[in-house]
């Protein structure tokens, strides 16, 4: 098997979505997906805990908003914070390439109980994240669970509109139309 060949998660991922979608969650092992990427199955283990772990990316998501809100600059509100924190996740995750395979896995896990729950328990993670993230820049506990959970309502919607296959737009346009979205409804309720 072609071992050598670089790029084995994301090879495993993009065999694992195609599986998924041929043959149901299901109905596919880790085997089938390490063989269809051209790997073995301890190869599948040292990149990914499990089969659903192949559509959820780790903690790379809930890292990259944890770096962007500390990197956000040092007079910027909690909301800014988190703002600045999306626009990273835009730039080094929700890439042009990576719409088409974006709008598949949203697909196959809108098809699986197993895995709605799992993206679900995914958002309540990065949410948790950035409210630890906003706690280290000094925000207070209310203030940072206000802003993460917009941030992440709005990263949510987001990703829904920014994920359709026809869709043009950068995500950074689309995440700060949200943000504005949920910021207005949220004040607007308020009232």
């Amino acid at each position: 098997m072609a071992r050598w060949k670089p790029n084995a998660s994301e090879r495993l991922a993009i065999a694992a979505l195609d599986l998924f979608a041929e043959r149901g969650y299901e109905n596919t092992k880790v085997i089938d997906i390490a063989q269809r990427a051209g790997l073995t199955k301890s190869t599948f283990f040292r990149h990914f805990q499990d089969k659903r772990e192949v559509l959820f990316g780790g903690d790379t998501l809930a890292g990259l908003l944890t770096e962007g809100i500390a990197a956000a600059p040092v007079t910027a509100s909690p909301f800014e914070a988190v703002t600045h924190a999306l626009d990273t996740v835009g730039s080094q995750v929700f890439t042009a390439a990576r719409r088409d395979f974006t709008a598949r896995r949203q697909a196959v896990i809108a098809a699986n109980p197993e895995l709605r729950e799992r993206e679900a328990l995914k958002g309540l993670g990065l949410t948790a994240s950035m409210t630890e993230a906003l706690r280290h820049r000094g925000v207070p506990d209310l203030a940072a669970r206000v802003a993460a959970e917009l941030g992440a309502l709005a990263l949510k919607i987001a990703h829904e509109r920014w994920s359709d296959p026809a869709g043009t737009e950068e995500f950074s346009a689309v995440v700060r139309r949200a943000l504005g979205a949920v910021r207005t409804a949220g004040v607007s309720s308020l009232h």
